[in-house]
């Protein structure tokens, strides 16, 4: 019997400033960001699924996410575009085959939104 379960526990970002990535993810996806720092560097951003950890003990740059290693869910690509759009978020892509686009956190992190 395989002892490794079939689930993703949490997805970790390396971020430089825990309290400004803190502030910038729960502003992007519409959260409080009243939670607690965890050891001074870790701050869990509660998801409908699986959680993100943002962590600055594990930044470098040699650690920048380069391409997503996931993407956020929106049931309308276009009025996301213009929300990170609007909010001066820097985009990497257009929306591209009418359904998905990449961006970038502060710190380079690569993120996507992705029509389900």
């Amino acid at each position: 019997m395989n002892p490794i379960l079939n689930q993703v526990g949490t997805i970790f970002i390396p971020v430089s400033n825990i309290e400004q990535s803190r502030d910038w993810y729960c502003d992007l996806l519409g959260l409080p960001s009243d939670g607690d720092i965890l050891f001074d560097h870790l701050y869990v951003i509660p998801m409908n699924g699986v959680d993100i950890v943002l962590d600055s003990k594990i930044f470098s740059s040699d650690n920048i996410l380069n391409t997503p290693l996931f993407h956020f869910n929106t049931n309308n690509i276009e009025q996301s575009y213009t929300y990170v759009k609007n909010k001066g978020i820097e985009i990497i892509t257009e929306i591209e085959h009418g359904h998905w686009f990449n961006f970038k956190d502060p710190d380079g992190n690569h993120l996507m939104i992705c029509i389900c």
